[in-house]
């Protein structure tokens, strides 16, 4: 989804005005002196009401009818992903098809939060309702959360499991990030802007803008987020309208109809599959967060174990595993762990990144952060590390004597302000500390970050 969101972007720039049935909202509109925006700002000038061309009108219109609480306006920046939501129609009916399952759990969420259910379109945008997303720069699961901003709204992230994953907690955090986004901005629209480039960027676009709404702040807000909250206002529509675009909802490949246990022991997957006579992927999909496939439960920190809906016969087996009536296969669980894994690996001709990950029981995105790579294919003969601990071991010399500060080690994708976000700092004083007279910074460059 953020692939068609960039693809609309450069569609944006290239042309300032979006074209609809073979002609701009402006060529085939004349006579609209309201509400448009400036070729060279882009800021929105208000005035008397649009009247739009009945072929756009309709979109407004729609738009106007389903409008609860999270205002949707309609512009031609939301024409532009409606647009492109409505020609990718597989995709949007799969979508459609996996909302039927991850809705109800998202809207129970925000409920008990007290925020608007019509936010949950939103995953839409970040993850296209995929569990297992992983963004360019590291975010994931449906809601996309970094690291420290999942640690900071209580998701927990080990060896066993990463609940950026987890459909039902990652949905609470989401409410909750959003919750605290709006309680500070008054404006659902700049609190959804917020969770896409934080609340930083917000605040500097509101002070740059003197105006506390989305499209007054818009030309301020970096080039993704621009464009964020029109794909939000457009997943809306699409969602709401997909049949009359011929959009219809496709099977999906798990059962929506689930139950859920609580296990204290640990027990991998592949055994409540065999015990349940069920495909393993179909449990895979149904608890994304753990990520040896092996529920970590314990007494006294039972697990949520999602499994289908079956006969009540067919129950027998599954009950004797989660009791310890059955025997569990030694050569299922055994994994790697980190004390007894080597430092290092030299890779041998045809291995890949996965396969060397499977090897020694570590997370594919970790091996390539430790290693600074992107790419599945490392050359036969170099030396991957199998922890973190030779930059823990850097940042201690390049430390030593200098207690007032850390270091950070620049990865692929990393920004500025997302490491001044992650260590609760700020872009300027980071820059200062490095002497970085601009904000391009280079994987594998070594940051002084402040202590605090």
């Amino acid at each position: 989804m953020k692939r068609l969101i960039t693809c609309a972007i450069c569609i944006l720039l290239l042309c300032p005005f979006v074209k609809a049935n073979s002609r701009s909202i402006s060529d085939s509109s004349r006579n609209i002196k309201s509400k448009t925006f400036s070729d060279t700002t882009k800021t929105l000038v208000l005035a008397q009401a649009p009247v739009l061309p009945s072929y756009l009108a309709v979109y407004k219109n729609r738009l106007d009818s389903i409008q609860k609480d999270v205002q949707l306006d309609y512009n031609e920046y939301v024409q532009t992903y409606i647009d492109l939501y409505t020609r990718h129609k597989d995709e949007m009916g799969h979508v459609l098809g996996l909302a039927q399952y991850y809705f109800p759990i998202y809207e129970k969420a925000f409920r008990e939060a007290g925020i608007p259910q019509e936010i949950e379109y939103l995953s839409i945008v970040e993850s296209k309702l995929d569990p297992m997303a992983v963004s360019r720069v590291g975010a994931m699961g449906p809601w996309q959360f970094m690291p420290a901003t999942g640690k900071l709204y209580g998701l927990v992230m080990d060896e066993y499991v990463d609940e950026r994953r987890d459909p039902i907690k990652a949905s609470y955090a989401a409410a909750a990030y959003l919750k605290d986004a709006y309680m500070e901005f008054g404006d659902w629209l700049l609190a959804i802007a917020s969770y896409n480039c934080g609340k930083s960027n917000v605040e500097r676009a509101i002070q740059k803008a003197n105006a506390l709404d989305f499209w007054s702040i818009r030309q301020y807000l970096p080039a993704e987020t621009r464009n964020y909250v029109p794909a939000y206002i457009a997943a809306n529509y699409v969602i709401n309208y997909a049949a009359k675009h011929d959009i219809s909802p496709l099977e999906g490949s798990f059962s929506m109809n689930t139950d859920t246990v609580m296990v204290d022991r640990f027990i991998p997957l592949s055994s409540v599959a065999t015990a349940m006579n069920r495909d393993l992927r179909e449990l895979q999909i149904l608890n994304p967060s753990y990520r040896k496939m092996i529920v970590n439960g314990s007494p006294t920190t039972p697990r949520r174990l999602v499994i289908p809906k079956v006969p009540s016969v067919s129950y027998a087996a599954l009950y004797d595993l989660l009791n310890g009536n059955t025997a569990i296969s030694t050569a299922v669980t055994v994994t790697v762990s980190a004390n007894d894994r080597p430092p290092y690996h030299k890779v041998k001709k045809g291995e890949t990144l996965t396969d060397i990950a499977d090897q020694y029981g570590v997370e594919l995105q970790d091996l390539r952060d430790w290693n600074n790579m992107r790419g599945n294919n490392p050359a036969a003969g170099t030396k991957l590390w199998l922890n973190d601990s030779h930059e823990a071991a850097a940042d201690s010399v390049a430390t030593k004597g200098e207690s007032k500060f850390i270091t950070y080690k620049v990865k692929h994708g990393d920004t500025l302000g997302m490491i001044a976000e992650k260590f609760d700092d700020s872009v300027e004083k980071i820059k200062s500390l490095n002497g970085l007279k601009k904000g391009a910074i280079q994987p594998g460059m070594v940051l002084k970050i402040s202590r605090g």
